[in-house]
Parts: structure tokens; sequence; C-alpha cells
């Protein structure tokens, strides 16, 4: 027998009350004013699909990540989504093949996993994020950049700092300026990932500990990196990044750790992670990637935020918001004025209601809202 309590929630999932809610309203019409701004048009994907779409649109997509269920109309196995990226490139790839590129979409929505991430318990998180889909080069990089800086900053972010990585970097050195067996390149990534110098050397990577010392102020770190050279290989990478990092002029804090490839399991040449003041860990991630399809697919270019930390920290901070108390036979035209200017308006519904019961901090009077 199910004694559980019906009220509870399961793990990982909650209510956003009213404050909490209009603070999330807010951020994300902030997120999306500044894309669309940019020219990035919205669509809005189901939050079903079938599991073959979700899974295989883009190399490391994890369907065990994902709740699945038989469809009992096609009896076909379905899926929650946990990422909003691969519905973008189906879109991208099917309905709108045929839009010119670069293709610039942007969305927002929920997201849902079967569990959480490391030591955050949530299951269901809110995605905001945009994607230029048909290019991956440096002028694609820095737009997306920018463009996630922004957003965040509109959401009321504070003290920004991007991180940068470069996720193909284990292969692009181990094909010939630092070669590794088959075998050993997984271990070799697996040790630059856990830090791990001896770990990497037991894996027949020593050639890569100095990668561990590149990390830290973005300056400093790239300086780090290019002494490492490796016959040239990472040049035009260098070149990239700092092309980038010039680009933000200055918007953000900047840091680099090359080797780092938690969370970029679809990223090809670049990625960053985001994160704010007073935030505890990544509020956004982003970079280069590729989309399945016909042939070798198609380059794309975007980045997603998760914005709850940030609209938590907001809906904590905030004041309450002012309203007027509508007596009964209130004037309806001055009423529908007063919201027409950004007034909120409670109207009572009996004469037990009171403005202060009802959490209103202005009477309609004679002469317009009077403060209580």
């Amino acid at each position: 027998m199910d004694d559980s309590d019906p009220d509870l929630l399961p793990e990982g999932l909650e209510d956003r009350l009213p404050r909490s809610a209009a603070a999330a309203t807010r951020a994300m019409r902030a997120i999306q004013d500044v894309m669309h701004g940019h020219g990035y048009d919205r669509v809005l994907p189901p939050m079903i699909e079938f599991e073959r779409s979700l899974a295989s649109r883009m190399a490391g997509i994890q369907s065990r990540r994902m709740f699945r269920f038989v469809d009992p109309s096609s009896l076909r196995m379905m899926a929650l989504r946990s990422d909003m990226t691969p519905q973008v490139g189906r879109i991208a790839e099917t309905r709108l093949v045929q839009a010119p590129r670069p293709l610039r979409l942007c969305y927002s929505g929920q997201v849902l996993t079967i569990k959480g991430q490391g030591l955050d318990p949530a299951r269901e998180r809110l995605q905001c994020g945009a994607e230029l889909i048909g290019v991956d080069n440096v002028a694609a990089a820095s737009e997306i950049v920018a463009l996630a800086i922004e957003a965040l900053a509109a959401a009321g972010a504070h003290g920004i700092s991007v991180d940068f990585t470069l996720p193909d970097l284990v292969d692009t050195l181990s094909e010939k300026a630092m070669p590794l067996q088959p075998g050993q390149i997984d271990a070799v990534r697996r040790e630059l990932d856990s830090k791990d110098a001896g770990g990497l050397v037991d894996a027949g990577g020593a050639a890569y500990v100095p990668l561990l010392y590149a990390t830290g102020e973005f300056e400093s770190a790239l300086a780090r990196l290019a002494e490492i050279d490796a016959g040239g290989a990472l040049a035009s990478r260098i070149a990239a990044l700092r092309q980038i990092a010039a680009s933000l002029d200055g918007t953000a804090r900047l840091t680099l750790d090359p080797s780092e490839r938690h969370g970029f399991e679809y990223q090809s040449w670049f990625g960053f992670m985001l994160y704010a003041q007073g935030v505890r860990g990544a509020v956004g991630r982003g970079g280069t990637y590729r989309i399945a399809g016909e042939g070798e697919g198609e380059v794309a270019t975007g980045f997603s935020l998760y914005p709850d930390a940030l609209i938590d920290l907001a809906a904590a901070s905030e004041a309450p918001q002012d309203a007027v108390f509508l007596p009964l036979g209130h004037d309806r035209e001055t009423a529908a004025r007063l919201r027409s200017i950004g007034w909120r308006t409670v109207a009572a519904l009996d004469a037990a209601d009171g403005a202060a019961r009802l959490g209103c901090t202005h009477v309609l009077g004679a002469n317009g809202p009077e403060p209580l």
C-alpha cells in the first residue's frame, strides 16, 4: 500500500511561489528580449519527443538521463527532453532546412533529468539559449559569447566570468603532435578532467601534464598554453581564443582551462562556461558543435543558460511590488487606466476584503491611489 504523503513533490522538483515565479518570468523575458534584439527567432519545441530523435541528434547526448516511456499511440519509445539544444537542431535540419544560413534561433523552457548533477539535486531546470546554425568560426563564437554575457546581465547577473576550454584538445594533439594509442585517448581525457598528473603519466600521457598548468587567468594561462606549442598544432586554437577574448572588450572576467571536458560532450573545437557573482556553480555553457544529419551534418555555435539560481537570488532580495486595493463599487475606467500605466490592482470581492489583508500598498481613493 502506498502510504506516502500525497502533498510531497518528488526529490529534485519544486514549486515556484508568487515572488519566485515573478522573478523567473522577468528573467526569461529579459533574456529573450536580448536575443530577439540580436536577430534570433524564438522556437517552441514540445516537451516530449521520440527517444531516437533526442538521443541521436548530437554526439554525447545520454538517453539514460532522460525519463522514457512507450507511447500508447505509436508503441515507440518516447522521452522527456533533458536538453533543448538537440530539439533546435532537429528543427533546423527538418522544418527550417531551406532557411538561409546562418540561421539564428533561440528558445526557453523546462528540461528534466532522471537525477541531479553533482551536489545539485534539482532534476527540473529552466533552460534558455541561442543557436547560430551553419557556422562555427571565430566570428560566430565571438557573437555567441558576447550574447550570452549580455543576456545574463539583462537577467540581473553581476560579476560575470567566462571560462574558455578546447574540448577537442586531446583529439587534436593525439593525431600527430603528442601521439597516443587509440586505447589511451579516453584514459588521458579522464585524467585531464580529474587534474591528476600521476594518473596522466600512468595512462601514457606524460606529454600532456603541462596542460594541467595552463589554467587560470586568461592571459597568463594562454601564455603557458602557447609555450607548449606542440609543433604548431595549437597555433590556430590560440589565435582564435585571443580574437574571441579581444572582441569581448572587458565585459566579463576571462579564465582558461583548455583541457576541461565535463559538460562539453557534444562541443567541438571551442567551449565556455559562464559564472556569476553570488551564484554557486555555472549558470550556463556553450560552444561549437555539429548537428547530426545527412552526410556530415551541419556545424553550429550556441549557448544554454540555466538561470534558476540567479532567479532565486533575485527573488530573495527584491521588495514586494506595489498594488492598489479596489473597494467595492470602484470606478472601473479609473482602475483600467491605472493598469495601463503599470499599476497592479486587487479588487474587493466582498465587504470583508481589506487592503492590508490582501497585501496591497495603496487604496484607490477619489484622487487616485493613496498609500496605506
